[in-house]
């Protein structure tokens, strides 16, 4: 199984916020992601460490000719913004499950969008 995290889900499981573990898969981040979360102004150094670390563990997906085309026509047929485009066309081009909370994503039919539960 492939899962795409958007920057919400991340930073939920980073807080301890999920009500349940995340499964056993192969997990992806688009570097507009890692870019949102790396970039907070009020982010202090422990909390960049916390990130970078778990960044590690996922494999981020830099933007490609796919990805930008894919981006391209999801953003004109939802009217999504460009980071939201190119996060959701990470997880078209992965085949790939996208974890978010973002309600405006989980209309996007050309992927499988799961919201997640939170405590």
């Amino acid at each position: 199984m492939n899962i795409v995290l958007d920057t919400n889900a991340v930073l939920y499981f980073l807080a301890g916020r999920l009500a349940e573990p995340l499964p056993n898969a192969n997990y992806y981040i688009s570097v507009i992601s890692e870019i949102e979360l790396l970039s907070y102004p009020a982010l202090t150094k422990q909390d960049e460490v916390e990130i970078t670390s778990f960044l590690n563990y996922l494999t981020i997906v830099d933007l490609n000719s796919d990805i930008k085309k894919s981006a391209i026509h999801l953003r004109r047929q939802y009217r999504l913004k460009l980071p939201d485009a190119l996060i959701v066309a990470a997880a078209y081009c992965q085949n790939a499950q996208l974890f978010t909370n973002d309600i405006k994503l989980s209309n996007i039919t050309e992927i499988s969008v799961r919201a997640l539960s939170l405590t």
